[in-house]
């Protein structure tokens, strides 16, 4: 089989030789610089490398034809599920519709899909008068239609607030205003093959995804799915309708116990997710994915630990980008039994400024298990209090000659 692979995702997280056989199948890998550099160089594989700044789909066009006669295309980033349509197109490829791939992109269209369903999901309002209030009037979130990792999420005390906040905005057509919902958040990771689920975790998180954009530490957990997180995935599934690939679905659980939707996405999740789903059920979930998706034998898997896994992140790209950054992770934390492993960057290893919750780019990252979730748990949010992460101001010389301490303040 000859495949055309958007390369988006770090390889390390992806593993696609997990997945695809490159010396039985043609694979030729297509991206934009800084990723075609992870492709490990003794994999069998044709590399086409597109230019830094040129648009993603203009590019692979430009640089493929239908006689190349690729019979698939892979695209396993968020941010190349629609872009992969065109591609197909391009290409005469058959492959899911668009409007299929906008429910799993657009929050919006994803939330309309509902509608008639009986899942609970945020009252929302993509497109708000000018001079009309919202149909709700307290906590409101202000988010773009098509986001991740939470980036310009904000959360406002009123919706009056927000909605005013809304129309400050620059490019407010590509934004929603949703009903703030309290309660805790949990993600379900799984995979879906011809429309239905063939495998589900849950896990909760320790902090909210928004938090975390503002520097607070993020981390989750995964607890026992019960038939509740089942059948919500499963009907998300089915109002949506997914085909294949993984699921990361988000949902909240509100003090009185009722699941109400947040959003979902038809890809892995990020952080340690592909880590922490293998070993508790045993199913890698990109190799599957990329599985189901070529039409092949899904992988054997593995062996469940029989334990619950969880990790935490602590961020960077909030911090000082001219301070030193000064890490402290308490040696109890570092002896607990929880622990199963923790990344630190070497004080001059530099945080990028986006968003990000890979292991290798954040300042600390734990991952831990234990067959109790709710003592993991317990320990998880003792490290977000334990560990710090700060900035301590650089010495700086004055025009008297003098030393001085730069002026700001540091980031927990």
């Amino acid at each position: 089989m000859k495949n055309l692979v958007i390369h988006q995702v770090p390889y390390r997280k992806i593993s696609y030789d997990r997945g695809i056989d490159h010396e039985r199948h043609q694979v030729t890998y297509i991206g934009h610089p800084h990723r075609m550099a992870d492709l490990p160089e003794e994999l069998p594989c044709e590399r086409i490398t597109l230019d830094a700044d040129e648009d993603l789909v203009a590019g692979v066009c430009a640089r493929t034809s239908p006689a190349d006669r690729y019979e698939k295309v892979l695209a396993l980033s968020e941010f190349g599920i629609t872009e992969a349509w065109h591609v197909r197109r391009h290409l005469g490829i058959e492959g899911p519709a668009l409007d299929s791939l906008e429910r799993v992109r657009d929050k919006v269209r994803m939330k309309e899909a509902l509608v008639g369903s009986g899942l609970r999901h945020p009252r929302f309002v993509s497109d708000p008068a000018p001079c009309r209030p919202l149909p709700w009037e307290g906590p409101t979130v202000l988010k773009p239609r098509q986001g991740a990792s939470s980036e310009d999420v904000t959360i406002h005390e009123t919706a009056r607030a927000a909605l005013s906040a809304y129309h400050r905005l620059p490019d407010r057509e590509m934004f929603q205003l949703e009903e703030y919902i309290d309660g805790d958040i949990l993600h379900a990771d799984g995979l879906v093959a011809d429309g239905r689920l063939v495998d589900l975790a849950v896990s909760r998180y320790v902090n909210k995804p928004v938090e975390y954009a503002s520097g607070v530490p993020l981390g989750s957990h995964q607890e026992p799915c019960t038939p509740a997180h089942r059948a919500l995935a499963a009907q998300v599934v089915a109002a949506l309708g997914i085909e294949e690939g993984s699921l990361h679905l988000e949902f909240f659980e509100t003090p009185e116990g009722e699941l109400v939707f947040l959003e979902v996405a038809n890809r892995v999740g990020g952080a340690a997710v592909v880590t922490t789903h293998e070993l508790h059920t045993g199913v890698h979930l990109p190799s599957h994915e990329i599985a189901v998706r070529l039409g092949l034998e899904r992988p054997a898997t593995e062996p469940p630990t029989g334990r619950h896994h969880g990790w935490l992140a602590f961020p960077g790209h909030h911090l000082a980008e001219d301070g030193v950054r000064e890490t402290e992770v308490p040696q109890w934390v570092r002896a607990h039994p929880c622990v199963d492993r923790i990344h630190t960057l070497a004080p001059e290893q530099l945080t990028p400024r986006h968003i990000t919750y890979q292991e290798w780019e954040v300042p600390v990252f734990i991952e831990a298990s234990d067959p109790d979730p709710a003592r993991l748990r317990r320990f998880l949010q003792d490290c977000t209090r334990a560990v710090s992460v700060t900035t301590r101001p650089t010495k700086t010389v004055s025009k008297t000659g003098t030393k001085t301490d730069s002026t700001r303040e540091p980031a927990a």
